[in-house]
């Protein structure tokens, strides 16, 4: 859900709800500042070094980088690899060398949902952040159906989609799917042993189902099932069914989920994190973003659960 706020020097908002990480939040290395590497699938591109973590070495490549209309820089997307030295740190946190049966799934739905990607209105489709914002009741309806939004899976990985957390994870070693593979074949999880959620927001009930029928699942974001959605698969889009004040203003999770934990996202410091039981599983009670690609006894934590 992700109401606006800023949290601390630097954090902006896009279109009130939009969450987004300023450059200034993080120091760049001048050291390595400006480094070219070279791509698999593309040209080499810039990349600037983010020196604030001593576990990872966090960067941005030249194109994930966006600008407000206010002419201030923000991140789209932050990457993460290994640092020399730190294999030691990296057997307790990783499951790289004890490969464990257990997967993250990506909030692919949620980052659609998310994407107001350009920010100019009058440039795209409107979403779902536009009907909050009340956007579509007025002259602008023509732009199209808010309530249905493309499916979107090339987009940057950003704040609101948990994509610092999943690029930390992944490095780790973890399997990966996403809330289409969950949706397409509800089984898949079965497969697993242990089911680590970002911040899935917007799932179908086919996913919420699995999900929570799921004994051993890690809600790693406050937040998580929290709207229902339909998808259309031929059109590519999906659609809000109920959840987020929709279609009354009373309702809140679309699921009417005993669990929601909605409340504990704002809480993005995670200075007193800690995880509690559920029927199901453990819950974060804070939004980690911003200390998951630092806090080792937090890695450790997720793995050894």
């Amino acid at each position: 859900m992700l109401s606006p706020k800023f949290l601390g020097i630097g954090i902006a908002v896009v279109a009130l709800t939009l969450v987004v990480i300023s450059i200034s939040d993080f120091q760049v290395s001048e050291i390595d500042n400006n480094e070219i590497l070279s791509d698999e699938n593309e040209t080499s591109k810039e990349i600037n070094f983010l020196g604030d973590s001593p576990i990872f070495r966090l960067f941005i490549y030249e194109d994930d980088v966006g600008i407000l209309p206010n002419k201030e820089s923000y991140i789209l997307e932050i990457q993460a690899e290994f640092k020399p030295d730190l294999e030691q740190v990296y057997d307790e946190i990783s499951v790289l060398n004890d490969k464990q049966n257990s997967v993250v799934v990506f909030p692919i739905f949620t980052s659609s949902a998310y994407s107001l990607y350009p920010a100019d209105i009058s440039t795209r489709d409107l979403g779902f952040y536009d009907y909050y914002e009340g956007l579509c009741d007025g002259p602008i309806t023509w732009a199209g159906n808010c309530l249905t939004t493309q499916i979107k899976p090339d987009i940057p990985k950003t704040h609101n989609a948990s994509g610092l957390g999943y690029e930390i994870l992944d490095l780790l070693g973890y399997d990966t799917i996403t809330d289409i593979d969950i949706d397409k074949n509800p089984e898949i999880l079965k497969n697993y042993d242990k089911v680590i959620l970002l911040h899935n927001e917007y799932v179908t009930k086919t996913e919420f189902d699995a999900i929570t029928n799921h004994p051993k699942v890690l809600y790693l974001y406050p937040n998580a099932l929290y709207a229902e959605i339909s998808v259309d698969y031929l059109k590519n889009t999906i659609s809000l069914v109920r959840g987020h004040n929709y279609p009354e203003s009373e309702i809140r999770n679309g699921f009417g989920w005993e669990f929601d934990n909605t409340p504990m996202e704002y809480d993005e410091l995670c200075e007193n994190w800690e995880f509690y039981n559920i029927d199901n599983g453990m819950m974060l009670n804070c939004y980690p973003e911003d200390i998951i690609y630092k806090d080792t006894k937090f890695l450790k934590m997720i793995k050894d659960y």
